[in-house]
């Protein structure tokens, strides 16, 4: 579990949309904690609470109660705690999505950079951050190139660099694999252990890709608008 003040942690997080007799209470008192350096699986049916959750943790939509801690910050406590949360997104919130989301008329080193060079980053030195973290995803041979000329695996990596750039304390990971092969699907998830453990950083992965859901050593399955935490397996990242 994670340590108080690090990672993320969320406690009795609450979702209600509506009121009066038409109210949906889409989450109702979830309880979630991830370490810094952890991978976790967040899974569930259709209509659990699964996208809203990940809305809330990612400051797109604000909870009903409860609070929620990222990194060192108390970000939400029966109201939001942060005034600018387009900052906090941009610069403490890392997102994955299925699909990569790449600028087309930027190259891959450029969309790398973009993040931190609006957070008023000196544009050299937010292309030299975007540089070594492309190396270390091993597409810099690719640095160049525009995403309409990079495989599906390789727009998936410059992805994860992009949600890397800030190093942010809490990665959020939508569906990451859907799109992809078992091969390459267990290439992004080895990727996501491997920059989790280098950074520090939070990883939660919400997936339905059974492919990858042996790989999680802590599952969290969200039912009914409550979490349930599992051990996972843990397996076929070697």
């Amino acid at each position: 579990m994670a340590e108080p003040g690090l990672g993320i942690r969320i406690q009795g997080l609450h979702k209600r949309y509506g009121t009066g007799d038409t109210a949906v209470e889409a989450l109702k008192g979830v309880d979630l904690a991830v370490a810094p350096g952890e991978v976790v699986g967040l899974i569930g049916p259709s209509g659990s609470g699964k996208s809203t959750l990940l809305k809330c943790l990612g400051a797109v939509v604000e909870p009903t109660g409860g609070r929620m801690t990222l990194g060192s910050d108390l970000i939400y406590h029966d109201g939001w705690r942060i005034p600018d949360l387009r900052a906090l997104r941009r610069d403490k919130i890392g997102f994955v999505f299925q699909a990569p989301y790449l600028i087309p008329f930027l190259n891959v080193t450029d969309n790398v950079a973009l993040l931190p060079m609006l957070a008023g980053r000196p544009n050299r030195e937010a292309r030299a951050a975007a540089r070594e973290l492309l190396a270390a995803l091993d597409v810099a041979h690719r640095a160049a190139a525009m995403p309409s000329q990079l495989s599906g695996g390789e727009q998936q990596r410059v992805a994860i660099a992009r949600a890397l750039i800030n190093r942010p304390p809490v990665i959020l990971a939508d569906e990451p694999t859907a799109p992809l092969d078992s091969e390459r699907a267990l290439a992004v998830i080895r990727i996501l252990n491997r920059m989790a453990r280098q950074y520090a950083t939070a990883v939660i992965v919400v997936t339905h890709d059974e492919k990858i859901i042996p790989t999680f050593q802590r599952i969290y399955q969200i039912r009914d608008g409550r979490t349930h935490e599992e051990a996972g397996l843990g397996r076929m990242l070697e």
